[in-house]
């Protein structure tokens, strides 16, 4: 089943479909930066929305795996592990001349979609940048609060 999920999630960053098309009503999205997890579809799409637009990292540094002849970004995933209804998906990128490794950690359920996804990144330095941009990404993000 996972093997199908992780095609649908290339898709999704190719632009080909949403993020709320592949996750579960009650996923839960843990951050690298977040105490506790995010929990529910919406939440889980607005954050992966926001990283989608944060990771692709410094221009020109590579691809991104899922598209190998794309040098606009450097973000990319380098190997990946697909056992079950789970994939480990590693990546590397670069963030304001900081080099970010990490992996997304991918749970589906026996209908595909996607019922956990975890980040986890190294080293101390990419988890600051990573906690840096994604605050002021999800702050962008907002929608304006009325007076």
């Amino acid at each position: 089943m996972i093997h199908s999920t992780i095609d649908r999630w290339h898709e999704v960053l190719r632009g080909e479909s949403s993020f709320e098309d592949i996750l579960h009503e009650d996923c839960v999205f843990w951050s690298p930066v977040l105490f506790r997890p995010v929990e529910g579809r919406d939440l889980t799409a607005l954050y992966l929305r926001a990283a989608y637009q944060v990771f692709p990292g410094d221009e020109g540094d590579g691809g991104d795996a899922t598209d190998p002849t794309d040098d606009s970004s450097s973000f990319r995933y380098t190997r990946r592990v697909l056992d079950g209804n789970n994939a480990v998906l590693e990546f590397e990128t670069t963030m304001e001349g900081v080099s970010v490794n990490g992996v997304d950690i991918v749970t589906c359920d026996d209908d595909g979609l996607i019922i956990e996804f975890k980040v986890m990144i190294r080293p101390r330095r990419a988890v600051e940048k990573v906690h840096e941009q994604m605050a002021a990404m999800l702050e962008q993000m907002a929608p304006p609060t009325g007076t």
